[in-house]
């Protein structure tokens, strides 16, 4: 699958929780995740969404230990099966 509709799949699954997620930009500092994913209750987390079988680039890997050391929740999304799994991880409620 593209990485597009992957991205597309779930920003749909975002909404229908009650949340946004805003594409991720960060003008001088490249390799950050794909989208911040803002859901009620002050839940975030960030998502890297790549085509199906994709791997991070070495500086995107970077970025993802660098958000994860500093606590975040950071995921790789490759499937769109896993939208469900990441939401509720972030959200913090039961699948």
């Amino acid at each position: 699958m593209r990485e597009k509709t992957i991205e597309q799949k779930l920003v749909q699954a975002v909404k229908a929780k009650g949340g946004i997620a805003p594409k991720f930009v960060s003008p001088g500092f490249s390799g950050v995740p794909d989208r911040l994913i803002l859901l009620p209750d002050g839940k975030c987390g960030f998502v890297e969404v790549k085509v199906s079988g994709g791997k991070p680039r070495p500086l995107q890997e970077s970025r993802i230990r660098l958000l994860r050391g500093l606590g975040f929740l950071v995921f790789i999304l490759d499937d769109e099966s896993q939208i469900l799994h990441i939401l509720s991880e972030i959200g913090g409620d039961a699948e």
